[in-house]
């Protein structure tokens, strides 16, 4: 069962993929027509992968509903019959929220397979986000084809730009259906997703024929009823090379300290994987479990009685943690209507150093913060297999006449989900998980700071 979903929200769970119309175009793709060929085949649509894929959870399925499949998403990859005409397809792509690595390797993959494999000539850029689809904004369309995206995968960042904040969903599909677009690629996060499920909700409305596919962008990793998002296995690599800085720091001084802050606003995937990778760790604090400062659990009790029998300490927080310590009496919002939060990296150094210096203990902290080293980064090799990989997954979901969905990966097979389901939560750290465990065992810190 993934992390961040209760059981019932699995009972209620309806992972129907839904379709413009009959698929009744022969695939242009040049593959086996045969299951059982050794050459790559089209995946039929009843090919299915299991949500819960341990035995334990097919055999309750069964007790539970004997008459009923297991839940299961639909399998994604290249359908014998699509839905569009290559020739008369016009497709738009559009990238939203923060940056991320991997971003320009997406728009470059979707390029060259509508381009070189479907013969979709017609590939249109908006610019700046979601901004980019209304008229008011004044944003030119940028035409994309091989040569324009050849080269932009060594680039951080996005060719097309980037912004944040929702737009009216009639305004924007008003936009769409002037211009003739078939399928919209929309690249973001949680807050791209939820837009592009507004979107797709008024396209229903007007019974037009345009496909919405999301491709989920997040370096926080955070995005429901997904394994893993692009760019986040390169964020965490980045974030190994400030953790052995901070080590480096905080072992070469009298009672060092070494606190990096990394991204994760309501998820600590960043964090706690990166404390796994570069085990100097010491603590990782993290949005899903609470801590304190003060009392006979708190941080800074701990951090004590560790710099005075080990002599140093390594900290990695992810940024939304501890913002209960950091109230303030308004809230303000971004943008995209999320709350912003308080630099908890800065209040820690600060509420540390003025504790250790009211007791006399002499020590030295470093504090660093990678964050935009991280989101301007190009992507690792890793990161540009599975953009690579994701990216044809997305575009055959579109030609096939998918809306509505996001393509993911799960148990390492790439999956078509649909975006009410994919945003009606958000992915969480499990505090009894397999992964948090591996940290506590990992770092050797209190399974409690309360």
């Amino acid at each position: 069962m993934g992390e961040g979903v209760g059981v019932e929200r699995v009972r209620n769970m309806d992972l129907t993929i839904p379709r413009l119309g009959p698929a009744k175009v022969h695939s242009p793709l040049r593959i086996s027509t045969e299951a059982d060929d050794h050459d790559s085949s089209f995946v039929p649509d009843d090919d299915r992968v299991l949500y819960d894929a341990t035995l334990r959870g097919c055999q309750k399925c069964r007790a539970e509903e004997p008459e009923s499949l297991p839940l299961s998403f639909e399998r994604a990859g290249p359908r014998k019959f699509i839905y569009f005409d290559p020739s008369k397809t016009r497709v738009g792509i559009v990238t939203c929220g923060g940056l991320c690595p991997g971003i320009n390797n997406v728009i470059r993959a979707l390029v060259m397979e509508l381009h070189y494999h479907y013969g979709v000539s017609r590939i249109h850029g908006f610019r700046f986000g979601f901004a980019g689809l209304v008229p008011e904004a004044g944003h030119d369309v940028l035409d994309l084809d091989p040569v324009v995206v050849k080269d932009i995968h060594h680039d951080g960042g996005t060719i097309l730009g980037s912004s944040r904040g929702p737009q009216d969903p009639e305004s924007m599909v008003d936009a769409l259906d002037r211009m003739g677009i078939s399928i919209l690629f929309t690249i973001g996060g949680d807050g791209t997703l939820r837009g592009a499920q507004r979107i797709q909700e008024e396209i229903s409305k007007r019974g037009l024929k345009i496909s919405i596919i999301g491709i989920p962008k997040t370096i926080d990793n955070d995005v429901q009823l997904v394994k893993k998002t692009f760019g986040f296995e390169t964020a965490f690599s980045i974030a190994i090379d400030a953790i052995r800085a901070a080590h480096v720091e905080a072992a070469g001084a009298l009672h060092g300290i070494g606190m990096v802050k990394l991204m994760g606003r309501h998820s600590g995937y960043i964090a706690a994987t990166a404390a796994l990778a570069e085990p100097d760790v010491n603590c990782v604090l993290i949005p899903e479990v609470p801590f304190s400062l003060k009392g006979k659990k708190g941080l800074i009790p701990w951090l004590k009685d560790r710099l005075l029998t080990r002599g140093h300490a390594v900290i990695v927080v992810a940024e939304g943690a501890g913002q209960d310590l950091l109230l303030s009496d308004k809230e303000s919002f971004d943008a995209s209507g999320n709350v912003r939060l308080e630099d908890v990296g800065l209040y820690l150094k600060d509420r540390i150093s003025q504790v250790l210096k009211s007791q006399q203990i002499e020590h030295s902290l470093k504090y660093i913060d990678p964050s935009y080293l991280i989101r301007s980064a190009p992507a690792n090799p890793n990161d540009s297999l599975f953009c690579a990989t994701l990216d044809l997954n997305a575009v055959h979901a579109g030609m096939s006449g998918c809306t509505g969905i996001l393509v993911g990966l799960w148990h390492n097979v790439f999956t078509h989900v649909p975006l009410g389901e994919a945003t009606s939560g958000r992915k969480l750290v499990d505090p009894k998980g397999e992964l948090w465990r591996s940290v506590l065992e990992t770092t050797g810190q209190p399974t409690s700071w309360t």
